[in-house]
């Protein structure tokens, strides 16, 4: 139960945590994330350095000064690094997140640790998030996250990489993270860059400002990696009570590429300081420097139990080869609860009681968390658990002994008896199948037995695993050299066939991957368009436009080959017919290799197969051809996108007229993607014919078959309202737009998961044409209905549906502002956000949305009584469109002219910087004089504005500038208002 303190502003709170079994865990501050039936999703706690450990207990295990909880390295280098992290926490919006990526071993965690010290010094609040659902355990009792007298806060997530988007998601829509007052800043740490498109666009949703920042490899000269051991070396000599460390040499080349990893240096030194104090010579490569820390750990598993004690008093019991194993255990499994952990050592079945392994296991690796509420703490740093399980695991041939109980421990720990049991009865995976998979394709980078041997069994027998590892795992799968093909074929097999927003990353990777060996092994152009086609998709379900587009090209390229192909067919075929027919020798020697009765059949069925052959092809190339256009769009290159709808719909139109009723369904889709694409180059007219039969055509098809062709005609429809809207034709484009809506309603009903996305969309552009209608009450409510779905679709996928949220609220924050209501800035505000975001990540493709965004805000701000505010979102419209203008001046310029009048007509409204908007209403009246004529809609409203503005000149007292600008605007003819 949580209270607020006594009074107004009070900063006190009690929070009273109950638990009548299980445990309890609360925070003050912030949202909490729980299933069920695993607990918490995700932990946050408030950031702390660990406490200084006891030396005598650091020293027993020389792999304790590695763990970067302990910062036993005093941090060295890195000051550009750390710099721009500064620079970035100290700038920019409210709410920025940054992607900090490297490999392994890097130095990620303790770079990131020592800005969280310097970010506490700095006055934020730091807190760190730690993925679980049924690993890790909370802290009991309550976490205090508010941000009372914080100058901000920073919110830290290790593995990000490794959580699944969807929790990921949840994270970032928590309440700590948007408080308008406090700047919060997100640092994710990351192996690699996959997965950051679609977090970045998770992010847009929420107005975040985003940012990758990679952590390069140590230069191979020797200085400062010279600078980075000396300083690791004295560090680690201080904890051996060593006096000068000058004399511990490295013990091996520094420059030798291995050591290119910041952790593969502080390896080097502390072995080296540790045979030192030791009297031992240390190995001098890389591979041997890890199995010298290894064999320490064996040693003190060894020395606890031959003194059988632990430091309560307890007795010790695990004998080392036990504790071999359990280590291992812990390595492949992570930290759990204590019950799963108990549950996974009992399905090992050990020779001694799991409780009495895991308290002994608690000794030699005390959990993280201070109330020891885990167990199975696995050996820091993660790579030095990699190269455990890797030299654990038989079939190298180092010198270290391989344990025959690896491979059949790594199997019980990954078979579904591990898992939890369903509602149906069936298993599921085990929770922690995601490190499992992860950590054992990590260690095959490094160590090929690791897969041949051991991870690529498993997985041909059970390729399932390695999608419910999840979409990281993929990731590392996709990127081993030597992964069999077949293998990454069946792990294929069980991909979902749409998109999914938790694998999406994952399965584009493997799709890439295989790729060439699908060209290669699967002949054919029709294949390979196939392929390339099949690339593009996954690409774009990542996130990955540009690589999708460049697979849609490759796509077209194979198409085109295949009609050459085919027309060569045709050409070959046609003329042994010709020859047959008119040759008499020809014709006898066609006769004699087969039935003389068969001939004149079996001529008209080759004639009839070649120009099948060629119209598959032909309605091949068009479909790549729309996948292109598709693709060019997204990327903002309007022109191109444009030309393949064109070819496209030219390939369909030859086809349905030389096979009736064949290619209906696909001329008709071509037909819609052209008005689209003519409709974004400012040709509403062309738009708007070419909606009309693609129309006509689903019509036709749905009378017949109406499950099956109804969605599409329902977007058609609206569609073309938009283009008869556009051209001023207001009741038919209404009456046209509740048609396709009440259609598409009734397919959202019947099937939500397929059609809500298509119905919300099109009840967005029913609330404009509503509002337009001056219904300002049905265009409320219809706009806020599609804000509703689109908010719910964005929470489980916003990869795919945030961009259309941005353009629902659009539309929702001017059919408010028509009703006179308030809340129009909220949405408005929320929709520039998320544009703003969008439009830095790929500036082409979003701009042009951000611009018409900026406007409706402009509005909202100006009614609000927000006029300076609302005077800079227009002129930011205005350079967005002049710049977009400057590229594509058939698309932009006329809507580069509205945003121009917009800006002048607030100058006037609020006789304000009327230089400027002078300037803009006079650069308005070049455009018209140019090509203005065209428009009726655009004299209007040029007019109009124009008018108005000479009046306020008049007002301010400058006569001579209201005198010429009323002799500029006589040039354009007072015109009727278009028709509503």
């Amino acid at each position: 139960m949580t209270t607020a303190g006594d009074g107004p502003g009070a900063s006190h709170v009690h929070q009273e945590v109950r638990v009548e079994s299980g445990f309890g865990y609360g925070v003050i501050g912030a949202d909490l994330h729980v299933f069920a039936d695993r607990g918490p999703v995700y932990v946050l706690e408030e950031y702390r350095q660990a406490q200084p450990p006891d030396p005598e207990w650091l020293a027993e295990l020389p792999s304790r000064m590695l763990n970067a909880r302990y910062a036993v390295v005093d941090f060295t280098g890195r000051q550009d690094q750390l710099a721009l992290l500064r620079q970035w926490r100290d700038t920019g919006p409210r709410l920025a997140a940054r992607w900090l990526h490297a490999p392994g071993g890097q130095g990620k965690t303790r770079l990131a640790a020592q800005f969280a010290q310097d970010s506490l010094a700095a006055g934020w609040k730091v807190v760190t998030a730690t993925h679980g659902p049924g690993s890790v355990l909370p802290p009991p009792g309550s976490q205090d996250l508010r941000l009372t007298g914080e100058r901000g806060l920073l919110l830290i997530i290790d593995y990000a990489d490794r959580w699944p988007l969807s929790h990921l998601t949840w994270l970032l829509s928590n309440a700590i993270l948007h408080q308008s007052a406090v700047p919060a800043r997100v640092l994710m740490l990351a192996r690699g860059a996959d997965t950051w498109p679609a977090v970045r666009a998770a992010l847009a949703n929420h107005q975040a400002g985003t940012s990758s920042q990679h952590l390069p490899s140590l230069p191979d000269d020797t200085g400062q990696r010279t600078e980075m051991f000396n300083a690791a070396r004295d560090s680690f000599a201080t904890r051996y009570s060593l006096g000068s460390a000058a004399d511990v040499q490295p013990p091996a080349r520094l420059d030798d590429p291995d050591f290119g990893l910041t952790l593969a240096l502080h390896i080097a030194a502390l072995v080296a300081v540790d045979a030192h104090a030791t009297g031992r010579r240390p190995p001098g490569d890389m591979a041997n420097l890890t199995i010298y820390l290894l064999d320490r750990e064996h040693l003190h598993w060894a020395r606890l139990h031959t003194s059988g004690e632990h430091d309560t008093g307890d007795t010790y019991a695990t004998p080392p080869t036990l504790m071999n194993r359990t280590v291992f255990t812990a390595a492949l499994t992570g930290p759990l609860a204590r019950s799963p952990a108990t549950a996974v050592l009992g399905a090992l079945r050990l020779p001694l009681e799991p409780e009495r392994v895991l308290t002994d296991h608690s000794l030699c690796y005390p959990p993280a968390d201070p109330a020891g509420t885990s167990v199975l703490e696995p050996l820091y740093p993660d790579r030095l658990a990699e190269d455990f399980i890797a030299l654990t695991l038989p079939g190298h041939t180092s010198d270290y002994p391989a344990q025959s109980w690896a491979a059949p421990t790594t199997s019980t720990l990954l078979a579904p008896d591990g898992g939890d049991a369903t509602g149906n009865g069936e298993r599921t995976a085990p929770s922690w199948t995601p490190r499992t998979v992860t950590f054992l394709a990590a260690a095959a980078e490094r160590w090929p037995h690791v897969g041949a041997d051991h991870l690529y069994p498993l997985l041909h027998a059970r390729p399932e695993l390695a999608v419910a590892a999840g979409g990281a795992a993929l990731t590392s799968l996709a990127g081993l050299q030597d992964i069999d093909p077949e293998l990454l074929e069946s792990i294929a097999s069980h991909f979902p066939e749409d998109r999914h927003v938790d694998l999406d990353a994952g399965i584009a990777a493997v799709t890439v991957r295989l790729a060439p060996h699908r060209l290669v092994h699967k002949p054919g152009w029709s294949t390979q368009v196939a392929i390339h086609h099949d690339v593009g998709l996954r690409l774009h379900y990542a996130g990955r436009e540009p690589q999708a587009l460049q697979a849609a090209e490759q796509a077209v390229a194979a198409a085109r080959r295949l009609v050459e192909e085919a027309a060569d067919t045709r050409a070959r075929t046609m003329e042994r017919l010709r020859r047959a027919a008119s040759d008499p020798a020809f014709a006898r020697a066609a006769a004699a290799s087969g039935p003389a009765a068969e001939e004149k059949p079996a001529q008209l069925g080759a004639e009839e197969k070649a120009a099948q052959l060629g119209a598959a092809a032909e309605r091949m190339l068009a479909g790549a051809l729309r996948s292109l256009g598709r693709r060019l769009s997204a990327v903002g290159r309007k022109d191109e996108a444009l030309a393949a709808s064109q070819e496209a719909v030219t390939i369909m139109r030859r086809l349905v007229q030389d096979f009736p009723t064949v290619y209906d369904d696909e001329f008709g889709a071509a037909l819609y993607s052209l008005g689209g694409d003519l409709a974004s180059m400012g040709r509403p007219g062309d738009a708007s014919a070419a909606a009309q039969e693609a129309i006509q055509t689903y019509r036709r098809l749905a009378a017949d078959d109406p499950a099956t062709y109804e969605p599409d005609l329902a977007i058609f429809l609206v569609g073309c309202g938009t283009g008869l809207f556009d051209q001023g034709r207001l009741p038919e484009a209404l009456a046209m737009t509740e048609e396709g809506v009440a259609i598409m309603r009734r397919h959202a009903q019947a099937d939500p998961a397929t059609r809500e996305p298509s119905f919300a969309e099109l009840l967005s552009t029913l609330s404009l044409r509503l509002s337009n209608s001056n219904r300002p009450a049905e265009a409320t409510a219809t706009a806020q209905e599609a804000v509703a779905v689109y908010r719910r679709l964005a929470e489980i996928n916003p990869a795919a549906h945030e961009p259309e949220l941005a353009e629902a609220l659009r539309c929702l924050g001017l059919c408010l502002l028509k009703a006179g209501r308030s809340e129009s800035l909220d949405a408005s505000g929320e929709a520039v956000g998320i544009q703003r975001r969008l439009a830095r990540d790929i500036p082409a493709a979003y701009e042009p949305r951000l611009a018409e965004a900026l406007l409706i805000h402009s509005w909202c701000l100006y009614a609000t009584g927000r006029h300076a505010e609302a005077l800079a979102a227009t002129r930011e419209q205005v350079e967005v469109y002049r710049r977009l203008s400057r590229g594509n001046p058939g698309t932009y310029e006329h809507r580069f002219a509205v945003a121009q009048l917009s800006f002048a007509g607030l100058c006037a409204g609020t006789k304000s910087e009327m230089d400027d908007g002078l300037r803009a209403i006079n650069e308005v009246i070049a455009t018209y004089r140019r090509e203005g004529h065209a428009l009726a809609m655009f004299a209007f409203g040029l007019r109009s504005a124009g008018d108005e503005f000479v009046k306020v000149l008049d007002e301010l007292g400058r006569e001579h500038d209201a005198a010429e600008l009323r002799q500029a605007l006589s040039s354009v003819p007072e015109v009727t208002p278009p028709a509503t």
